[in-house]
């Protein structure tokens, strides 16, 4: 009975939680002009066209350079970063292709083109409200009752970080077994609103790229504070399909290759947020000579 409603509770979330733009597109080199009321198109390979990279520094901030070709975004912006550690990380992704450019492991450039291009037209206060939308589905809120050794796992692994997350926001969280979830205070909405319009608006595209990919405010704000390595949150998001795995095994190729899609993504997300804030000044710099 429990298995279903988790089976429940977990499409209800998908619907609760289905992004307005997707975060996760990448873009090639060319221009590619989309309608700004649209998403990126799902992303493709391409064979490598170019030998070197580097960054330089112009009066919007730091270009990436592929040979003497300046990185666009898909509606045909210059690609331009606030930081020179964004821009060598970004620089690296592309950098570290080999004779074919999948554009699906980028997640950097990704985020980058979605701050620059904004497809779906997104203000600072929609921005945050997404990611505080996630407190009303947060997985570990969500609690089951049976079987003991699943409620007594999430009360382990669970409970410490969300009084954690009371006690540094001074706020209620709290969680519940009912399908419905937690009632979250209006208080706890409002301190959390306040605490996230403290970022900027490149780093709130990341923050909502890793509560998307959590599926979890919480373990976010632990992560992004230093309170989670990326290995935990990435675990503790998947505490019940851990528990499952072990306790009825599993295909370990798709097992694997989920975590680790899921660990990047959540990792490139956290380094983004944390990159954006950062600036510096260069005159110009090659990754390969």
């Amino acid at each position: 009975m429990w298995r279903s409603c988790l089976r429940l509770r977990d499409a209800g979330r998908r619907l609760l939680n289905q992004p307005r733009g997707a975060l996760t597109a990448s873009v090639g080199p060319e221009p590619n002009p989309l309608s700004p009321a649209r998403a990126y198109a799902p992303p493709t390979e391409r064979k490598r066209f170019y030998q070197n990279v580097s960054i330089t520094q112009g009066e919007g901030g730091f270009e990436i350079n592929l040979d003497h070709r300046k990185l666009k975004t898909p509606q045909a912006k210059l690609f331009t970063v606030p930081s020179e550690a964004l821009a060598i990380a970004v620089a690296t992704e592309w950098d570290s292709q080999q004779d074919t450019i999948k554009f699906y492991t980028m997640h950097l450039t990704t985020l980058c083109n979605t701050s620059l291009d904004n497809p779906t037209q997104r203000n600072k206060d929609q921005l945050i409200q997404a990611a505080v939308k996630f407190l009303d589905t947060d997985t570990i809120c969500y609690r089951v009752d049976e079987p003991a050794t699943l409620v007594e796992l999430q009360r382990n692994e669970w409970d410490p970080i969300i009084e954690w997350a009371e006690e540094r926001y001074d706020v209620e969280i709290g969680s519940s077994t009912s399908i419905m979830g937690p009632s979250i205070p209006a208080r706890t909405r409002e301190v959390l609103t306040s605490h996230l319009a403290s970022y900027n608006m490149w780093a709130l595209q990341g923050i909502e790229f890793v509560v998307t990919q959590l599926k979890s405010m919480v373990l976010t704000l632990g992560l992004i504070d230093r309170r989670l390595t990326v290995e935990q949150a990435v675990l503790l998001s998947r505490l019940e399909e851990e528990y499952q795995i072990q306790k009825w095994g599993n295909i370990e190729w798709a097992h694997d290759y989920e975590l680790r899609e899921l660990r990047a993504r959540t990792a490139a997300g956290t380094l983004f947020v944390h990159l954006c804030s950062e600036s510096a000044t260069v005159k110009h710099k090659l990754l390969q000579q």
